[in-house]
């Protein structure tokens, strides 16, 4: 199934973000939201998630072309992104035991797929 809503990495959140309102904890908090607001939902064992990541708008086209689907290798980091994830869909994510497979990849549009 794929979703198309953008990844975000879970950020490391204090106590005073609760009044802060930092950037990243609110980028966070909307994504829990459209996941939640998409029935964004995997299984706890065997899921392969892909995670596709926007390129840069300042990529050419032709750069574009080449990159589409080619492995990330920058930030954010393919762990953050799972937490964030496992976070936003689970409200205790100590029961996923195994995945199948994660990748994350440039994409047109950000994009979750499950399968």
């Amino acid at each position: 199934m794929k979703y198309n809503i953008t990844p975000i990495a879970k950020p490391r959140m204090t106590r005073s973000d609760q009044w802060k309102k930092r950037k990243c904890v609110m980028q966070y908090w909307a994504f829990k939201d459209e996941c939640k607001r998409q029935h964004l939902s995997f299984p706890p064992q065997g899921s392969r998630i892909t995670f596709g990541l926007p390129m840069p708008a300042s990529w050419s086209a032709k750069k574009r072309i080449l990159m589409n689907r080619n492995p990330h290798q920058s930030k954010p980091d393919l762990d953050n992104l799972l937490k964030g994830l496992a976070d936003a869909v689970y409200e205790d994510d100590s029961g996923i035991s195994s995945y199948g497979g994660l990748a994350k990849v440039w994409a047109r549009e950000g994009f979750i797929e499950i399968e």
